[in-house]
């Protein structure tokens, strides 16, 4: 029997020191993981819970929070700003390496949620304002809450940021043709400057955040966990300004305004969570897509028909901003508790489920079948 050498007993004991380091990474890793969930859960409770109080506040109380409303453009940029210290590179060059459900989902947002909006406001009796402002929720990019919600439904986060990316940076030349193209038969839509209003608010500070990301990262990471907090109360401040100035129409025209931005939004989940189906993209995948797809960045349509349009206008894009979380978060905790069919991956498109499938069958019937006439192995 050979005796160990200084070289065998130096690996031996290096050993259970590297077992130990990656235990202690991979403990570091589920507590990071438990901390991200904590957060999520905190956020898509408390967030409806802030708009809704926002705008409550602003319906019984309309002249405490009519001065809210020169500020909605700051308020807006702040919430961008925060969105864009979220965004790395990476989240960009997704979209290069898996274009297909990023592409599919960005057009999705762009086609199907300006046609829902319009079939809601042609098919419920509104004021001409109030079908304005319903296809104005349905042409404008995704929300900034899309991106917990993901997280939370277990869908794929990186394609849920990706998207949200690619449909602001795309908002400042399709929002405004869209809402004249849908809503300009209603009344008069200044595309031209809604769409330097978008450069201005939306995309201008997300490429400052994004920016403030790459270059100060260290700096960034310390303020990140605080930017979510200061977004929410910067977008509960634009609903309670529009609240205000728009409490005599919602208090007339509540109910079917209600009703007609419950229809778009549900429309807008069941439509975008359809087409990704129907274009065979994993499971995770489609969740990502509904959830982008009914979610919609109804601040930033506040602010643009307050400054463009009218109070009226404004109205339901107030109501939807504080809508949209509270369904986002039931469709995030109904998908979580649900999970995904044992044994599948979620990820895996239906293309790649049908050749694991396929494969299995083959090896089953090779296990079952033995040469020249043999009895059949037990399976």
């Amino acid at each position: 029997m050979t005796a160990p050498t200084d070289t065998d007993t130096a690996s031996r004991s290096e050993e259970p020191t590297a077992v130990a380091a990656t235990g202690v990474e991979a403990s570091a890793d589920a507590a990071s993981e438990k901390r991200q969930d904590r957060s999520a859960r905190i956020a898509v409770t408390v967030f409806p819970l802030i708009m809704f109080g926002a705008f409550l506040a602003a319906f019984f109380s309309p002249s405490t929070f009519v001065p809210l409303a020169g500020y909605m453009t700051p308020l807006l940029a702040i919430t961008m700003l925060g969105m864009g210290m979220t965004l790395t590179i990476p989240d960009f060059t997704m979209i290069a390496r898996h274009p297909k459900p990023v592409i599919l989902g960005v057009l999705s947002q762009y086609a199907v949620m300006p046609l829902v909006g319009w079939s809601v406001a042609n098919l419920l009796p509104l004021s001409p304002e109030l079908k304005v402002g319903i296809i104005l929720i349905g042409c404008v990019p995704g929300g900034t809450t899309s991106n917990v919600v993901s997280y939370l439904a277990k869908g794929n986060t990186a394609l849920s940021v990706s998207m949200t990316a690619f449909s602001t940076m795309l908002a400042p030349i399709i929002t405004p043709l869209l809402t004249l193209w849908l809503a300009g038969t209603y009344m008069q839509v200044p595309a031209g400057s809604m769409a330097l209003s978008i450069v201005q608010i939306v995309l201008l500070p997300v490429g400052a955040g994004l920016a403030c990301n790459v270059f100060f990262h260290k700096q960034v990471a310390r303020i990140q966990p605080a930017m979510p907090w200061v977004s929410v109360v910067a977008i509960a401040a634009v609903v309670a300004a529009v609240a205000s100035k728009s409490q005599p129409l919602i208090a007339t025209a509540g109910p079917l305004m209600f009703a007609a931005i419950a229809l778009e939004n549900a429309t807008g989940y069941a439509l975008g969570y359809a087409v990704a189906r129907a274009f065979g993209v994993s499971r995770a995948d489609r969740r990502t897509i509904g959830i982008e797809v009914g979610l919609q960045n109804a601040g930033l349509g506040s602010t643009l028909a307050l400054q463009y349009l009218s109070a009226a206008v404004a109205a339901p894009c107030a109501v939807a901003t504080f809508w949209h979380t509270i369904t986002g978060s039931l469709l995030a905790m109904y998908w979580r508790l649900r999970g995904f069919p044992a044994g599948e991956d979620p990820h895996a498109t239906v293309r790649e489920l049908r050749r694991c499938t396929k494969s299995r069958g083959t090896v089953t019937h090779e296990r079952l079948t033995t040469p020249q006439g043999g009895e059949a192995a037990d399976v």
